[in-house]
């Protein structure tokens, strides 16, 4: 049924009743006007109005909940979609809005890849050249640091040496700086020991206490999969780090069944997941690209809990 005729149906209702009731029941209008019947009149038409609102707010229903949904749909969240039952109007629209939304979803999934795949391209091309070319730069100042030193008298001596350390806690930064922006030591020794590596660094530069618990059966995970877990830890540990005040911190990679199942929970001061920043987001860009779902649960007070659910490809016959 159109929505035309879903509203001239609900009104025909109410006018029909209130013409049988005018029809069938002993209620007669003097002129002029007694007291008695404005009064039966008034109440008569507050009925009418009581019910043709009632059904009208039944009959627009469906146009309420697509309206809802439209103000509150996120893109980064998949999979919200409205039921459909019926033809006419109103269920045709809701089908076209969860039509849109599957194409809003793919073309969002698509754009995000290409975005981050290039994010990840650009950072193995800038820790190349900054291992390439400013470590051994660096590595070499070290060298003629080294000999100048050792060939200087005092108090020029100590002076050099001083250089000397300066220049290889700055080598051990641009490093560290290397490690974060590609990790090599995920595609040498695999996920688990990357993870290990990153909670290490993250703890003694931090101070923070972190524990691993790491299962020993989880499945072959592809490359990418890989990638977006190890990102995604990154960037969980980091937010701990800046907005959090925690003091201990919980990184687990459990199985699950058909997939991977990531958390990261600390102690701190918890956030409001309605006022997510943009760590929270490019963590749920990324899961996207491998189909995984992402959940922040968080509570003032109560720390925060990132949970991420990763399925396993399926191996192609």
């Amino acid at each position: 049924m159109s929505l035309f005729w879903r509203i001239f149906g609900l009104n025909a209702v109410v006018l029909g009743s209130a013409t049988a009731l005018l029809l069938w029941a002993p209620v007669t209008v003097s002129v002029p006007v007694v007291l008695t019947e404005a009064v039966i009149l008034v109440v008569g038409m507050g009925i009418m109005l009581v019910a043709n609102a009632a059904l009208l707010r039944w009959g627009l229903s469906p146009l309420d909940r697509l309206t809802k949904l439209m103000t509150t749909v996120d893109l980064l969240r998949p999979g919200q979609r409205l039921p459909v039952a019926g033809g006419g109007e109103v269920p045709e629209l809701i089908r076209t809005f969860n039509a849109m939304l599957d194409r809003l979803e793919h073309e969002r999934a698509t754009s995000s890849a290409r975005v981050l795949l290039a994010q990840e391209a650009e950072r193995r091309r800038i820790a190349q050249e900054l291992h390439d070319e400013v470590g051994q730069s660096m590595t070499a100042i070290l060298l003629v640091l080294g000999r100048s030193a050792d060939d200087a008298e005092e108090p020029l001596r100590g002076e050099l040496h001083q250089a000397q350390e300066i220049t290889r806690e700055s080598l051990d930064d641009v490093r560290r700086l290397v490690r974060r922006l590609r990790p090599g030591v995920l595609d040498d020794l695999g996920l688990i020991s990357a993870l290990t590596s990153l909670t290490q660094d993250f703890a003694t530069h931090t101070g923070l206490r972190v524990v691993r618990r790491f299962a020993s059966d989880l499945p072959a995970l592809d490359h990418e999969t890989e990638l977006v877990l190890y990102r995604v830890t990154q960037e969980g540990l980091t937010n701990a780090a800046r907005h959090a005040d925690a003091e201990r911190l919980e990184v687990s990679l459990t199985r699950t069944e058909g997939g991977v199942e990531l958390s990261i929970a600390d102690d701190g001061r918890g956030i409001e997941v309605a006022c997510e920043g943009a760590g929270i987001r490019g963590m749920r860009e990324r899961a996207l690209l491998i189909g995984a779902s992402l959940d922040v649960l968080s509570a003032p007070g109560d720390g925060t809990r990132v949970r991420l659910i990763a399925p396993v490809p399926r191996k192609q016959p």
